[in-house]
């Protein structure tokens, strides 16, 4: 007897593992998991987009809100008064201003703030050329 025909005389005997419509049945799942493999990626990457413009759009929401509320104080009548007096140093008609100077030092020179007379990127720069001196040697005590 040939292989071929003790397979036929046997019914319960081993059968092939890989038949036509199993793999006919590989061959349309493959396709399908293919074909839905770009729209899916497209509606994932679409809604990562979705959800970062209603990210940006709450913040431009916020910053709206904000700003908003900052016209609000700045059309307010008590808030300009009371920036023309810390700002411009004005007062109304009917009230006395002072203006308080820098109090003088011990031997009647006014005190210099040295943050007011030198600029920042002036300050900046000398340290750096300070930096770039060379140090002088130091004495070694032995």
């Amino acid at each position: 007897m040939t292989k071929s025909a003790s397979w036929a005389a046997r019914p319960g005997g081993p059968r092939p593992h890989f038949t036509g419509r199993a793999a006919i049945l590989a061959i349309v799942l493959c396709a399908i998991a293919l074909s839905l493999a770009y729209p899916v990626r497209e509606y994932i990457e679409q809604r990562r987009q979705i959800d970062q413009l209603q990210a940006q759009r709450s913040q431009i929401v916020l910053h709206l809100k904000n700003l908003e509320h900052e016209r609000k104080r700045l059309n307010s009548p008590s808030f300009i008064e009371q920036q023309a007096r810390d700002r411009l140093h004005m007062c109304l008609p009917t009230q006395m201003c002072y203006v308080v100077i820098a109090p003088a030092t011990r031997n009647g020179k006014a005190a210099k703030a040295p943050a007011d007379s030198v600029p920042w990127y002036a300050r900046l720069w000398s340290s750096v050329q300070q930096a770039n001196q060379p140090q002088p040697a130091r004495a070694r005590h032995g």
